[in-house]
């Protein structure tokens, strides 16, 4: 009989291929994260062309989902006191009269003293050029007329205003776009929950839970964000126009409403709509009421940023102006006047799915916050 033997088995690795050590290597990393690079460059490239061929119908869907975010509790509240089918008629139809209505009344009032306010803007950016010129350091006037001609092409070319309603038949994309809007609305508010169900289905385990999180905040957001915009704009235009009374500057009704509706593009928005302003002032009333009309714009909207938007929008819904500015410029660049009004909620959007993306207070690991000691 043989004694017990420990056989020790040596397994060696066997050396790495050529092939294999150049993609390890550090130039190798770099390689794998150019690809991977590229191929999310290709995917975002694809989905900017198919949402610039689909313009008709993305831009509806989008809107419609947007809307039913910002009404989604007074939905839950009809779903639990009545019908679903009839609390979604009702609420649809209070929508598209309230909000058709508004917006057909702002847009008559505008458009019935544009011509005036477009000749007294004209008016007294001539007179700011004319002041310019003055200056020891201004620019010749060949290099402003460069400039303006620049800007001109710039707000009539097709690329600004590429959208839904561009295009020789605007008429009937937007007519088309409408009807879509409203009848999409209509099952986002009634088959919300179940519809999001569905796309949830192929997702399982720590995934599903992420998909989850990400909905629920998307609601959240886009419907605080609209819902919030909206008070804003509407207390924006409430302060401005009451300082254009007083100040007794001409065609107060025109310019306070577009106050508010510019209000809906931050930053951008409120500047170009304090711009305005203080040019008809600067035309009717002269250069300290012009002056004192942009005091006042500054005031509201500094009130406004610091006190009323983290109120009602939230300090988890504040952007960093840069994020906003580089969102209003890719939105501006893809969707026109309405990629512009878009950018921003859909900034908003983006960086609440990171804030929940490995729970529902826990962010994406990237986007945690360091604890580094500090060393003396």
């Amino acid at each position: 009989m043989f004694g017990r033997r420990r056989v020790e088995m040596v397994v060696r690795e066997a050396p790495p291929s050529k092939a294999r050590a150049l993609w390890t290597d550090g130039l190798g990393t770099l390689a794998t994260r150019s690809i991977q690079i590229i191929a999310v460059v290709v995917l975002a490239a694809g989905l900017v062309f198919a949402y610039q061929s689909l313009t008709v119908v993305v831009i509806p869907v989008l809107l419609a989902l947007i809307i039913a975010c910002a009404f989604e509790p007074v939905m839950r509240w009809l779903r639990a006191h009545l019908n679903a089918t009839l609390g979604t008629v009702l609420l649809l139809l209070g929508i598209v009269v309230v909000l058709g209505g508004v917006g057909w009344a702002m847009v008559w009032a505008v458009r019935s003293q544009w011509d005036e306010l477009y000749e007294s803007a004209q008016e007294g950016f001539q007179q700011v050029l004319a002041w310019v010129n003055t200056l020891p350091f201004a620019p010749d006037q060949e290099q402003i007329d460069e400039w303006v001609a620049a800007l001109t092409d710039f707000l009539t070319s097709a690329q600004f205003g590429s959208g839904a309603v561009a295009g020789v038949s605007w008429v009937a994309n937007f007519v088309t776009g409408l009807v879509l809007m409203v009848v999409v609305l209509f099952f986002f508010l009634k088959d919300g929950p179940q519809l999001w169900a569905f796309l949830t289905r192929p997702f399982e385990g720590e995934w599903y839970g992420r998909v989850r999180r990400a909905g629920t905040k998307t609601v959240e957001t886009f419907g605080s964000y609209i819902r919030g915009t909206a008070a804003v704009a509407a207390v924006d235009a409430i302060g401005i126009g009451i300082g254009l009374v007083i100040l007794g500057v001409p065609l107060w009704f025109p310019l306070t409403l577009l106050v508010f509706l510019l209000a809906f593009i931050p930053i951008v928005g409120a500047t170009v709509a304090g711009i305005l302003a203080a040019l008809v002032a600067l035309v009717a009333n002269g250069p300290v009421n012009a002056i004192i009309v942009v005091g006042v714009v500054v005031l509201v909207n500094q009130l406004e940023g610091n006190l009323l938007q983290p109120v009602l929008m939230g300090r988890a819904l504040k952007l960093h102006s840069l994020v906003i500015l580089i969102a209003l410029t890719i939105g501006t660049v893809l969707g026109g006047i309405l990629g512009a009004i878009l950018a921003a909620p859909f900034a908003a959007v983006v960086w609440g799915i990171v804030q929940v993306w490995d729970g529902p207070h826990t962010p994406a690991r990237w986007a945690r916050r360091k604890n580094r000691a500090i060393e003396a």
